[in-house]
């Protein structure tokens, strides 16, 4: 008797012990992960430590500061300019920290660098203030085709000794910026990116990988493989070295040597803007579309924008026509390893069915971006009418 419960209690333990934890692809974020706190950067150090504080005056001149119902104060940039999404005006250059994103605007060194970007209905993107600098706080896809990144969201921390290798949710689709991979290494990204209604279809024929690692004591984003970059882009990529500058600003590169401002920021729980808009101002200033560049009348940037609207259909139409010439391609060379009429007639078949359901959903995509540039085209005309009622209405004071 004795022997059998002993037995029986052996095999209990034995299998648990065998017992494997596999977690889904989006598990729910620990709670205690809410208490987690960015350690701050200690990388190379500059003479002096700045605090959070410099974030809230440097950025006031290029934005609005809000305060957001969950993230505190968050900053919200302006004349970003038409379709604008965060990490979509620079360039990408690969340097001892990994793939680092070299911004065109002059306050770029921060908000790609520090903290998480966010999107909400109500205020668009928005930017939460971090202390740890990293070349950029970015998620990937890759394919055959297309190489896409996304940012990640406030509330993904980033571990010492762990770093971030995959975010807890699901990102919404409309986060991620795509490019043919051919214009990856491009200096003028911006003119590539794809229209976010190309996203769907984009994300079933690419895979992600989250991979910001510690090493020696740096943040290093390797989430793309030198040699994908290399055969997709057609073009050899070079390293480049990056180097503290004491100069606020852009980031400059020369011969194989990039400097940026990256200084080292310490937390100040106290700090914060000095003017912040409350949610009513933030609606009436930021536009649920891009906002418009200062200096430019709604007249002139109705025809900007329907500038910026013509190439955001060609890009569309062009990397179309690009994935119906893959399937083609996909198509001759499978027809080419099989020998029999029978078996060529059955691959015939299956890319015929493949393209056809792929036109399918192209004919979706440019009906969705043609109904988003008419709603764009309409607030432009109210505005501008708008506007021409008000100077008709207004009467000069009397002397």
């Amino acid at each position: 008797m004795k022997k059998s419960i002993f037995i029986a209690l052996f095999a209990v333990v034995f299998v648990a012990g065998c017992i494997i934890y596999v977690p889904k692809p989006y598990d729910e974020p620990s709670p205690y992960e809410e208490n987690y706190y960015e350690d701050e950067y200690a990388g190379e150090s500059y003479e002096e430590t700045m605090d959070s504080s410099y974030f809230y005056d440097y950025l006031s001149p290029y934005g609005y500061w809000t305060r957001h119902l969950k993230h505190g104060y968050v900053w919200i940039p302006n004349s970003t300019g038409y379709g604008w999404r965060p990490y979509s005006h620079g360039r990408w250059m690969w340097t001892d920290f990994g793939w680092t994103w070299i911004s065109d605007f002059e306050w770029g060194w921060a908000p790609f660098h520090y903290g998480r970007w966010g999107w909400d209905n109500y205020s668009g993107w928005y930017w939460k203030p971090g202390t740890r600098w990293g070349p950029a706080w970015v998620t990937w896809r890759r394919g055959s085709t297309y190489l896409g990144w996304a940012p990640i969201p406030p509330g993904v921390i980033f571990i010492s000794g762990t770093g971030i290798r995959s975010l807890p949710n699901r990102l919404p689709d409309s986060f991620w910026i795509f490019v043919d991979g051919r214009y990856f290494y491009n200096t003028h990204l911006n003119r590539y990116v794809l229209p976010r209604e190309r996203n769907l279809t984009i994300i079933n024929y690419t895979v992600q990988k989250t991979n910001i690692v510690w090493r020696d004591r740096l943040i290093i984003n390797n989430g793309i493989d030198i040699n994908h970059i290399n055969g997709i882009s057609h073009q050899r990529v070079t390293k480049h070295q990056l180097a503290n500058s004491p100069n606020v600003g852009k980031a400059k590169i020369d011969r194989g040597r990039i400097e940026v401002f990256k200084p080292v920021i310490s937390k100040n729980e106290a700090a914060g803007p000095k003017s912040v808009l409350d949610r009513n101002e933030v609606k009436e200033k930021v536009s649920r579309e891009k906002i418009r560049k200062s200096g430019v009348s709604e007249a002139e940037w109705a025809v900007k924008k329907k500038q910026a609207q013509e190439r955001e259909l060609a890009v569309m139409e062009k990397s179309q026509k690009m994935d119906i010439l893959e399937i083609e391609k996909k198509n001759e060379a499978e027809k080419r390893s099989v020998r029999t009429p029978a078996e060529k007639n059955k691959v015939e078949k299956k890319y015929k069915e493949k393209s056809e359901k792929l036109k399918e959903q192209h004919k979706k995509e440019k009906s969705s971006l043609k109904q988003r540039h008419e709603k764009e085209k309409t607030k432009v005309k109210k505005k501008i009418v708008k506007k021409e009622v008000k100077k008709q209405t207004y009467l000069p004071p009397k002397l």
